[in-house]
């Protein structure tokens, strides 16, 4: 099977040297050639232990919610009742 790299970097908008090219191309078709020796997946796949299922845990809210002043009171620095933190985005 031939895979015309060149074009999916284009569409992927990557920049492959020209030198590197045959080597992306046999690294495809390697992984493309694996991909197709993988087995058909028949029937009920999802890989879950019927015996052992997930049990998820009830979303419960908290009810101990703190006040506004507590909040404000354990903060390293406020301002006009909010809390400062550090610029992060320039």
């Amino acid at each position: 099977m031939a895979i015309d790299v060149k074009h999916l970097a284009k569409l992927a908008r990557l920049r492959i040297e020209d030198e590197k090219l045959a080597r992306f191309e046999k690294d495809m078709e390697s992984i493309v050639s694996m991909v197709e020796q993988l087995p058909e997946l028949t029937g009920d796949a999802s890989g879950l232990d019927p015996e052992h299922p997930m049990k998820l845990r009830e979303d419960i809210p908290g009810t101990d919610k703190l006040s506004r002043a507590e909040l404000l009171s354990n903060a390293p620095k406020t301002q006009a009742g909010c809390v400062v933190v550090p610029k992060t985005v320039e």
